[in-house]
Parts: C-alpha cells; structure tokens; sequence
C-alpha cells in the first residue's frame, strides 16, 4: 500500500489527476483504459483538474471507458441529486469522452438484480477496471458498502444507514428523510478486482477511517480496511487526515514516497 500525504486538498487532488492522466496516456493497445469513478465531494478537486487537463491537451477520454460506483435508487437522472446529474454537471459535459462510454447504474431500473448483474458482466466484457478511483465515508464505507458488508461482496441493491442518510441530507435539504433508503452499489469485491485502487481521503472528518484504513486490521466492520490486501492500492490524502494515525507511521510513508522521487 502507498500512502501518499499532501499538505491540502487542492495538492492532493492535483497529485491523484496527474497519476490518472499519467495511467490513461501510458496505456498501450487497442482496448480502451477502464477507469471507475465515484461520486460525493471528495472527487469534486480532481475532476476539476482532470477537466482543466483536458482541455489543455495533456490527457484525452475518446479511449477512455468508466464505470461509476453507485446510484441512488428512485431518482430519475434529471433529479439534481442522482449520481448521473451529478457526474454529467461536474465532469462528463467537459471532457471529450463518448457518451456511449460511460456506464452508470440505473437507479429506476425495474430489476435491481438483473441491473446489477449485467453491470458485473459489462465489466467483465472489459478484462475488468484498470484503475478505480474511490473516497470513503467517515466510517470507512466504501461506495455504499455499509459498515458489515462483505469484503467480497459484488454489484447490489444496498440499505442506507441512519448515519449515511443524515451525512448526505446535506443535499438534500438537510432533510435525512429526503434522501433514498436504496441505492445500487458496486461490491467491496468488485472495486479491489480493479487492477490500481486509488482512495481519496481528505479531511478531519476523515482521520479515524484513515487510520483504520492504514493501521487497523482488516474487518468487514471498516470495510475500507480491505485495501490492506490489494497488491496495488494507493491513499492519496491532505494532512488534515492524517491526525490519528501514528507519528512513526506518518513518517514512514513521507520517507517511502521522499526516497521514490530519487
């Protein structure tokens, strides 16, 4: 595991475009580069700079395939608040990537098994995700991979927490009843099958879940812990993130990453 330790969000979110544009423009073959995406504010920094990227012609997404992680369940993609407007209205409507290469759950889908399984089977169509790109929540969640869901778990319908709700009522009003109990999520399994796991991990809020991240064990109860075995995970966080984990662990990896840059 690489943990990779800026001073803010605004260098670790230029740190995370520049290795994905790095991954895209390095990728040899024919076969578009898969890239998995997520959706919350943690991505917000890096999509802007991936879209400011783009239009400077250092990366491009013609050949570029994604698969987002989840969508709210009973929101129409015109709803202000479903996963679709969202990556829409803060990355895909920027960028050169064909829209036939973008791939999202349907949230109003009529069979959430069926939607579910066939989005585990346009994955696979692929040879899988070459690079995923995820935040986590303040207790570890990963997608909507509440704490306690398998580690192995795959592409399906997820239950909101209580905690979940209120945290995202922030969009809704500040209103938890506001916000959908379901939501279709790709599995802990599906996210580490990818072949580079890339967490965002920013903030305070986020220093408990970090640490369990890094230093805890692997437990289905903090399900970011999963990152622990995956040959080629990579945290990229601000140090504000970075204030419950062991001193003698925050200088091991600003050692590793300082001897890398050699």
């Amino acid at each position: 595991m690489r943990v990779i330790i800026q001073e803010n969000y605004e260098k670790m979110s230029l740190w995370a475009a520049n290795f994905i544009a790095d991954a895209i423009n390095s990728h040899k073959g024919p076969n578009p580069f898969v890239l998995g995406l997520p959706t919350g504010s943690s991505p917000i920094g890096v999509y802007k700079k991936l879209i400011e990227m783009n239009k400077a012609g250092k990366v491009t997404f013609k050949n570029v395939v994604t698969f987002n992680m989840d969508e709210y369940v009973g929101l129409p993609h015109e709803h202000d608040q479903s996963y679709w407007y969202f990556m829409h209205d803060n990355f895909f409507n920027h960028i050169d990537i064909p829209e036939k290469n973008i791939n999202m759950l349907n949230g109003m889908t009529d069979d959430p098994v069926k939607e579910c399984q066939d989005y585990e089977k346009r994955i696979a169509s692929y040879g899988g995700i070459d690079l995923f790109m995820g935040g986590i929540g303040v207790d570890g969640h990963i997608a909507f991979n509440e704490p306690f869901t398998s580690l192995s778990s795959r592409t399906g319908l997820r239950t909101l927490t209580t905690d979940t709700k209120i945290v995202n009522s922030r969009f809704f009003g500040n209103d938890p009843s506001k916000v959908p109990s379901y939501a279709l999520s790709v599995g802990v399994g599906t996210v580490f099958d990818s072949k580079i796991v890339l967490v965002l991990i920013n903030g305070h809020n986020k220093a408990r879940a970090l640490a369990h991240t890094v230093e805890g064990g692997v437990s289905q109860m903090w399900t970011c812990s999963a990152l622990q075995m995956h040959n080629n995970a990579i945290i990229a966080c601000d140090e504000a993130a970075c204030g419950e984990i062991k001193v003698d662990t925050y200088r091991y990896f600003k050692d590793v990453e300082s001897a890398e840059r050699l």
